[in-house]
């Protein structure tokens, strides 16, 4: 490590990085000297005037100060490029750190590990942020609220790289891999947030009382066995394919069909 910069340091500035979700080289000296216990002043005195040092001496720890794009977004984008292109087993953090050109102790930095950077990549991919923001704020009308979950689902499996159809074409063809139990730990959010949005539409009498796992699935079902099917059928059906805007106004349509509550004889 290097001698013009102590252990005490370095530990803060990757404090300080761990607590803001930044590169080391992207968290200002207040932010680490705050870390430190010490002043900003106090800080530049002790690295000479110029935080190249303190960078090198991260640097000489085992882990990549930055500089670049944060580590985070990096990190995310190359496991998503990851699943895209060869499935959720391709993604090690070993793999990941050489696509990302970062160090491992980086990412063990950030994430905490393979599980917290595959939760992060979920987050960014998936729906559910989308679905949270949903249920905080639900439209007012059930056809809307139906609309508003077909369209956060279709925008999650066309956003690229195509994270979201390669982990359930992982889970079809492996319900027992590592797609599978990816799958099992992070559904009930996604879970959640739908059963949330249409129990919702139960209790304001809007959509008949059937369990919430049926109504999620008679929801969310055929939407997704339509997404994944898209690409296998567009070559051969061409034109006759719907849009995706077809497509979730007619699902709309059949699921408020199917689960409305009757109206009242006049």
């Amino acid at each position: 490590m290097s001698e013009q910069v102590g252990s005490e340091l370095v530990q803060a500035a990757l404090a300080a990085s761990r607590e803001r979700g930044q590169d080391v080289a992207d968290v200002p000296l207040t932010a680490i000297a705050e870390a430190a216990g010490i002043s900003r002043s106090t800080l530049l005195r002790r690295l000479g005037g110029t935080r190249a040092r303190l960078d090198e001496a991260v640097r000489d720890a085992g882990i990549d100060p930055g500089g670049r794009r944060p580590v985070r977004e990096r990190a995310v984008e190359a496991a998503a490029t990851l699943i895209g292109e060869r499935g959720l087993g391709a993604v090690t953090l070993d793999a990941v750190a050489a696509e990302a050109r970062c160090s491992l102790p980086s990412l063990h930095t950030v994430f905490g590990g393979r599980d917290g950077l595959l939760g992060a990549v979920f987050d960014r991919y998936s729906p559910v942020l989308a679905l949270d923001s949903l249920r905080r704020d639900p439209p007012a009308t059930t056809e809307d609220t139906v609309r508003a979950i077909y369209r956060a689902v279709v925008a999650a499996f066309q956003r690229e790289p195509r994270v979201i159809p390669a982990i359930f074409g992982d889970m079809l063809s492996r319900p027992g891999g590592p797609a599978g139990e990816f799958l099992q730990e992070n559904f009930p959010r996604l879970f959640g947030s739908v059963g949330e949005l249409v129990m919702g539409e139960v209790r304001a009498g809007r959509v008949r009382p059937l369990p919430m796992p049926l109504l999620v699935q008679l929801l969310v079902g055929p939407m997704l066995m339509h997404l994944l099917l898209r690409p296998v059928l567009a070559p051969s059906l061409g034109d006759e394919l719907p849009s995706t805007d077809r497509a979730v106004e007619e699902f709309t349509a059949a699921f408020l069909r199917s689960t409305r509550m009757a109206e009242p004889p006049g």
